[in-house]
């Protein structure tokens, strides 16, 4: 049985607390440094909370697009040996789908404020 917190609530709290009372002490280079720290604690969390299911879907997509199982990184090695090989391309249905919802799926992890992932989002 897991205690609360989770992990993920213990690396919110430790980077909220950083944010609202470290940053406004620190100046120059070190608050610089501090943000960089913070928005990597901020990753972490993104990542625990939402990277399994997208990973799971990603996976799913592939098997579907692939016809095979397999680790979602070999199943990623399998569609690059194919779109090289010239056996796959954005015609072939459900790739361009795929290639998109994994984009957008690995910007909500890593760059969740990135203008043109927001901007997609509003487009939904």
């Amino acid at each position: 049985m897991q205690d609360e917190p989770t992990v993920t609530e213990l690396i919110k709290a430790v980077a909220d607390f950083l944010r609202n009372e470290i940053v406004p002490e620190i100046k120059g280079h070190n608050a610089f440094k501090l943000r960089v720290g913070i928005n990597a604690l901020d990753l972490v969390t993104r990542q625990l909370t939402l990277a399994q299911e997208s990973d799971a879907a990603e996976a799913a997509r592939l098997k579907q697009l692939l016809g095979i199982d397999g680790a979602l990184i070999d199943l990623n090695r399998a569609l690059s040996a194919k779109i090289a090989a010239g056996e796959v391309d954005l015609q072939t249905p459900g790739l361009a789908e795929h290639l998109w919802q994994t984009t957008m799926d690995k910007l909500a992890v890593d760059q969740p404020n990135y203008a043109s992932y927001k901007r997609e989002l509003g487009n939904k």
